[in-house]
């Protein structure tokens, strides 16, 4: 008798649990599928415009190498328990091969990626610029309707702090510039005082904010030497020495050599100078770091130095100030009409007389500076000196000046002033022909020659910082003996 191994076998071989294994293996298979789609699907890139774009077709099957079904006639030769897990099996495989192939189409297909969330920029706003050039007689108030302001606005600017309120102080040349939106309200104003230097303010909640910008200028370092043949001016102008330079020139040497009287054809000089440049280009003139000065075959030499502390000052090699602690000519003068004599025909009185000081002639105006530090000790008429004033220097040293045409604002007496700072201008007020400064120098109440008098010099480098002077003047001093040296090499070679 043949059993029944449909009732006598155990569970695992009954069809129905063959079935449910064969289904959940279907169900992994498709899982696999989806993982693996998924898988794919991350590693695509971010930015599909990365990779040029291609034309796929909207599907595609793939063929799939899966177990062979069984065919009709082995179907006929089967059992009923066979048949029925065939048919379970065949349905489980079309399932898996459908998942499978959904896969593919979706895997070869191209996918819709989304891009990496990007924080979205906000749009800027346009602004219409407006520009006003300043000319001698504009304000503020007639300016700022022009550009589309209101004067509440102007108001509002120049009391909100001290920054802004140098707007005010406008001057010919300066461009204006205000920055409005398309409902006319201000974004921004600029004074272009400079092409380095500008005001910028900007609104602030109810207030204003308002800051000083300055471009930055490159320094570079250049040289100009010359021989005098008939003025140091004429000579330096035609060797390429700005007026400014020629000038700051005159004044490192004043105190040692008289510009105006002691100048001969044979003279040369040589500095070393700084030129400012801003976008490639010229902007100014710059310091001068040496200078050198040959009169009547004596060299004067001065280095510029600034120490620690900022004090900037020009020094011989030695260390030693080249400034004086007083001027020798304390004003800007056309020529001496008068020296100091013992004996001298007064223009004015019609009688000789002692002259205890100088005459400088020069045009009624010309300011008259201090020829040291001290404290004005008489600013008032004082007779035949008409308007006058004395400082008192220490020492037992005081100086005067008369015949002022009228005395510098804020300076009274009992003020202390420096060396250089203008006291008055050239006039002829008291016993004058004409328009000039009658200077007088005196030691303990004693007059003496302002032109021959030996002047005390300034304060030395101090100690402590004699060492880096040192450093820092041991090159320019070997620039100024290269170019001495290429300056007589060119004369007698």
């Amino acid at each position: 008798m043949i059993k029944d191994y449909t009732r006598s076998t155990s569970y695992r071989y009954r069809p129905r649990y063959r079935f449910k294994r064969l289904a959940l293996l279907g169900v992994s298979l498709a899982l696999v599928a989806s993982g693996l789609y998924a898988a794919l699907e991350i590693m695509e890139p971010v930015d599909p415009s990365s990779t040029p774009a291609k034309k796929t077709p909207t599907s595609q099957i793939v063929t799939l190498a899966l177990p062979r079904t069984p065919s009709s006639k082995q179907s006929s030769n089967t059992s009923p328990t066979d048949a029925g897990e065939s048919s379970a099996q065949h349905n489980i495989q079309l399932a898996t091969t459908a998942s499978l192939q959904a896969a593919a189409v979706h895997s070869s297909a191209p996918k819709q990626t989304m891009a990496t969330p990007r924080t979205a920029k906000t749009a800027q706003p346009s602004y219409q610029w407006k520009e006003h050039h300043i000319r001698s007689g504009d304000s503020l108030a007639l300016i700022f309707p022009k550009l589309g302001l209101s004067a509440n606005l102007l108001h509002r600017i120049v009391s909100s702090n001290k920054t802004a309120a140098r707007l005010a102080h406008i001057k010919p040349g300066e461009t204006l510039r205000a920055a409005l939106d398309a409902d006319n309200n201000l974004h921004e104003l600029i004074l272009q005082q400079s092409a380095i230097r500008s005001l910028s303010i900007t609104p602030d909640g109810d207030t204003f904010s308002a800051k000083i910008i300055e471009r930055p200028l490159e320094a570079r370092t250049t040289h100009i030497t010359g021989w005098v043949t008939n003025s140091l001016f004429v000579s330096a102008q035609k060797a390429g020495l700005s007026d400014r330079l020629i000038m700051e020139l005159a004044n490192i040497f004043a105190w040692d050599i008289d510009f105006s009287l002691e100048i001969r054809a044979g003279d040369r000089f040589s500095v070393i100078y700084q030129e400012h440049f801003l976008d490639g280009e010229k902007y100014r003139d710059g310091a001068i770091l040496a200078a050198e000065f040959i009169n009547r075959g004596k060299a004067f030499r001065a280095i510029r130095y600034a120490d620690a502390s900022g004090r900037e000052d020009y020094y011989s090699p030695d260390g030693k100030s080249v400034r004086k602690a007083f001027l020798r000519s304390p004003v800007d003068f056309r020529r001496i009409s008068s020296r100091f004599q013992k004996s001298r025909w007064h223009p004015v009185l019609g009688k000789k007389r002692p002259h205890r000081g100088v005459d400088y002639a020069a045009s009624t105006g010309t300011p008259i500076k201090a020829s040291g530090d001290g404290k004005i000790i008489w600013r008032a008429r004082k007779g035949g000196y008409g308007r006058a004033i004395m400082i008192e220097h220490g020492g037992g040293i005081v100086t005067l000046y008369g015949h002022m045409s009228r005395y510098a604002s804020k300076q009274r007496r009992g003020t202390r002033v420096k060396q250089g700072q203008t006291i008055g201008y050239v006039g002829k007020s008291g016993l004058a022909s004409g328009p000039h400064l009658h200077y007088e120098f005196r030691i303990n109440g004693r007059h003496r020659n302002p032109l021959t008098v030996k002047l005390p010099a300034a304060s030395p480098i101090a100690k402590k910082y004699r060492a880096d002077f040192q450093e820092k003047a041991a090159p320019l001093l070997a620039h100024l003996e290269r170019l001495n040296s290429t300056l007589l090499a060119e004369v007698y070679p």
